[in-house]
């Protein structure tokens, strides 16, 4: 992959007509966010841009995407990605675009450079941080609908800011979000303060059922899909989950553990200073930024158990 500056990224986007914006499985905040910014400046500097439908959107974002997309990609579209670390995180659908990718957008340190060019800044604590310097290089005036996709890509990344990966150049960035019209409370209602009932009855049950070690500095928390369906949760409802086990008093380090509809486990790891979420799912082929990371298994959860386990072992936490 070559590797682009943000004056680079810039100028490669200038030069071409038309985008197809990819985003990742399971779609957040930041990708989803991340990808709605870039189209509409894409389209405010006269480019033909549009993101590819993901099926996994949930309806708490689905609103940021209104108008933008489409259920295929033209032969003629530049394909990008944003806010994606490996090709593996691409939806499946999407699996056929790679040989056309040619420009990532990322800032996740551990990604793996699939594309033919690719701008990729671990220091931004969000890929929309990313994307609003690139805006700004491009020398687009970001209006509302724009400034709230930015802000809805860093709030979600950084857990409205209160996350070590938080910045001074985050602040700024959200500060320049709200000059330019963002409607911050209303996302900030929706993505941290509204909890459904389904959702409140899987934090009493993780509550109950959470295990501790390392005198209480690790805690696993696994989620049975039967649980899953007794607190009849949504996706929307499971946002930030990953969170619950690790704002325990006292937990340093945090696994989550979910079953996704192939009977595989999908790891979510959580951690504080002095602990490496990234090499603990890199050691299970996941990977991520140092203190939110991911990883996915072939096995069931009690298996996968075992395995978190022997990593956690192996690297001296345990």
């Amino acid at each position: 992959m070559k590797e682009l500056t943000r004056t680079e990224t810039a100028d490669f986007l200038r030069t071409h007509d038309e985008y197809c914006i990819l985003t990742h499985r399971r779609p957040d905040g930041d990708t989803l966010g991340s990808a709605a910014a870039l189209c509409r400046g894409l389209r405010s500097m006269g480019k033909r841009a549009f993101i590819l439908e993901n099926p996994e959107i949930t309806e708490k974002y689905r609103k940021l995407h209104v108008g933008l997309t489409q259920n295929q990609c033209p032969d003629e579209a530049t394909v990008i990605s944003v806010d994606v670390a490996s090709e593996k995180l691409l939806n499946p659908d999407f699996a056929l675009l790679l040989p056309r990718l040619e420009l990532l957008i990322d800032h996740h340190g551990s990604n793996t450079h699939f594309a033919k060019h690719g701008i990729v800044d671990a220091g931004s604590a969000a890929c929309g941080e990313l994307i609003y310097d690139i805006l700004m290089e491009l020398g687009i005036q970001m209006d509302q609908a724009m400034a709230e996709a930015v802000y809805t890509a860093i709030a979600s990344d950084t857990g409205c800011f209160r996350y070590s990966n938080t910045t001074a150049h985050t602040l700024r960035t959200a500060a320049a979000c709200l000059e330019a019209g963002a409607e911050t409370y209303g996302i900030n209602k929706s993505l941290f303060e509204t909890n459904r009932m389904p959702r409140l009855k899987m934090e009493a049950y993780l509550a109950q059922n959470l295990e501790f070690f390392a005198n209480g500095t690790i805690a696993l928390a696994l989620i049975p899909l039967e649980v899953e369906r007794i607190c009849a949760v949504e996706e929307d409802d499971m946002e930030s989950i990953s969170n619950f086990a690790r704002n325990v008093e006292g937990v340093q380090l945090a696994v989550t553990f979910r079953t996704d509809k192939t009977g595989a486990t999908k790891l979510s790891v959580r951690s504080a200073p002095g602990y490496n979420a990234s090499a603990v799912c890199a050691a299970l082929g996941g990977g991520g930024h140092v203190a939110a990371a991911g990883a996915r298994v072939e096995c069931d959860q009690s298996q996968a158990r075992e395995k978190i386990l022997k990593v956690l072992r192996e690297q001296g936490y345990l």
